[in-house]
């Protein structure tokens, strides 16, 4: 699966654009399918022979950081891979991880 399409790309606000803002954009979902990692993705841009993401990461803590293309692609356990949610549709950080929650039970 292709983690970020050209159109992504095009698409995603530059690092820092958001800055500030307390209820960012989030453009696209990425998940481990087995495992409980989501990366929420409001902002990104090229960094070398990378693509480097700010957004907001659950995994073993819940928080705003940086990852990069090549750490999503380079998970592989057992021949499963970092996925796209294909059905994501771009809105708000509030409303984005109010659903997330609703639709864990939390």
């Amino acid at each position: 699966m292709e983690l970020l399409t050209p159109e992504l790309r095009a698409e995603l606000p530059e690092l820092y654009s958001q800055d500030g803002n307390d209820n960012p954009t989030v453009y696209a979902k990425f998940f481990f399918p087995t495992g409980n990692w989501t990366w929420f993705v409001t902002e990104g841009e090229p960094d070398g022979d990378d693509f480097r993401f700010f957004g907001y990461v659950i995994g073993h803590e819940n928080e705003w950081g940086y990852f990069s293309l090549n750490e999503l692609q380079g998970i592989n356990v057992h021949g499963v891979t970092v996925e796209r949610d294909l059905n994501f549709e771009r809105e708000s950080f509030k409303e984005v991880i109010a659903r997330f929650r609703r639709e864990r039970g939390e």
